[in-house]
């Protein structure tokens, strides 16, 4: 599987396999998500909307978002509201701003009521209102009195100082009366126009009009995310990641799976492949304890990756098998009378394949089942043996725990003639009258326990 592309019969067999462990995760995630939502009270997010009479470029209507969001405004709202232990700082990040159809800015603020956030955003938007009209006309500096009423006050007095040097001019008729006052007049109907222009083209009668569109709705519901959403979040944060962690698993997993793989890793020859009926419990190693018993409660005891045992021929076929694995055994050691088996103490698919070869091989070699651990393989000195049979199941085993099982055959002065792979399949239910011993009689072969084995 490592070199295969993942697919989804992969992801379907993992939430077969590991459902209970998925389970259990995702009520772990569910659980985090719970407490992640406890450390952050819930939030409530209210909108006012405000209208810009007019026709305002894209630009122009950024502006005016940044504008809604600037310290300037938000300040001035945090001085209106006064709120306990609610900064300015703090209440820029609750206060957001963007655009909408038909030139309108919406003003969201986020408050832990759902009357305080529709009041944040009331008073933002009013203040954002008054700010605008500042801009527009100008007045946004130290002094705001010098803005148009005063400048109109100033043009006022000045008719008033036009009128009276007029009036104080020569009544008579005399060329120099006559032109003063002519001169005056003009300059009095400049200045009229002039102020006529400056209203015109003042953009504060254009442009700032902004209106706002009513209070903000009341907010019904926690604002994003809320509690439900965090705990389903982390539900499929866990669930996710671990599906995530079995896909990386498989593919970075180098055991060898193929027959001529685990020759190669034991430096001997494949003498055939022999099917053991069961189903993928069979592959469920024997350990007890509180640990062996957790991890069968949550279904992670047996290999999730194991391919799904294939439907086996008959009892006949399965003979056949094995009678090919002896006679292959034969024809490699014709001259052996007693072999060693040396099977991994928690492969039961192994353990019954051995058994089941040492129970039908008859004189013609006997052979002696041992198990031994794989973490520390410790084979039985040489006796009356003339070599070691390896037997176990495929995809089991890493490359070095082969290499170290065949390095402990070594060492006890045992040469490993072959290797037997052996698999689990689903038999189906026959009644044949010369069936032979099979593996009822395997269960009464004689096991061995390598010293150093797990028994």
């Amino acid at each position: 599987m490592s070199d295969d592309t993942i697919r989804l019969v992969t992801v379907g067999r993992i939430l077969r396999r590991r459902r209970r462990l998925l389970a259990v995760l995702v009520v772990v995630g569910a659980l985090a998500g719970y407490g992640v939502s406890v450390l952050f009270p819930p939030r409530y997010t209210a909108s006012a909307s405000v209208l810009l009479p007019g026709q305002w470029e894209q630009r122009e209507l950024v502006t005016q978002v940044e504008i809604a969001t600037s310290s300037a405004v938000v300040d001035r709202a945090a001085d209106e509201l006064r709120w306990n232990g609610v900064g300015r700082s703090e209440l820029r990040d609750r206060v957001s701003a963007e655009t909408a159809d038909g030139n309108i800015v919406k003003i969201s603020g986020t408050a832990a009521t759902p009357e305080r956030a529709q009041r944040l955003s009331d008073e933002v938007a009013q203040q954002f209102v008054t700010y605008a009209a500042r801009i527009a006309s100008g007045t946004t500096g130290a002094d705001e009195a010098a803005g148009p009423e005063a400048l109109r006050e100033q043009v006022t007095r000045t008719n008033r100082r036009i009128t009276d040097l007029a009036n104080a001019a020569d009544p008579g008729q005399t060329v120099e009366s006559v032109q003063a006052r002519t001169e005056l007049e003009k300059l009095r109907s400049a200045l009229q126009d002039a102020m006529q222009k400056l209203e015109e083209a003042d953009p504060a009668n254009n442009r700032a009009g902004m209106v706002v569109m009513g209070p903000a709705a009341r907010p019904a519901g926690e604002a994003p995310p809320t509690r439900l959403q965090l705990i389903g979040g982390g539900a499929l944060l866990f669930f996710v990641l671990a599906v995530i962690a079995h896909l990386t698993a498989a593919r970075v997993n180098r055991r060898p799976r193929s027959e001529s793989e685990i020759a190669a890793a034991l430096g001997t020859a494949l003498l055939g492949t022999v099917d053991v009926p069961g189903d993928r419990r069979a592959h469920r190693p024997k350990a007890r304890g509180a640990q062996a018993r957790f991890r069968r409660l949550l279904g992670v005891d047996v290999r999730w990756d194991l391919p799904t045992p294939r439907s086996s021929g008959d009892e006949a076929g399965r003979r056949l098998r094995y009678r090919r694995v002896r006679a292959r055994l034969r024809e490699r050691v014709p001259t052996a009378r007693r072999l060693l088996v040396v099977v991994p103490d928690d492969d039961e698919v192994a353990r019954r394949a051995a058994g089941r070869l040492a129970a039908d091989a008859e004189d013609d070699p006997r052979l002696r089942v041992v198990e031994v651990s794989v973490a520390r393989p410790i084979v039985p000195d040489r006796d009356t043996e003339s070599g070691a049979l390896v037997v176990l199941s495929a995809g089991a085993r890493t490359a070095e725990e082969l290499a170290g099982v065949a390095e402990a055959c070594a060492d006890g002065g045992h040469e490993v003639v072959g290797v037997v792979v052996a698999g689990a399949v689903r038999a189906r239910p026959t009644a044949s009258a010369d069936e032979p011993r099979g593996d009822a009689a395997a269960g009464a072969a004689v096991h061995d326990h390598a010293t150093g084995g797990v028994a």
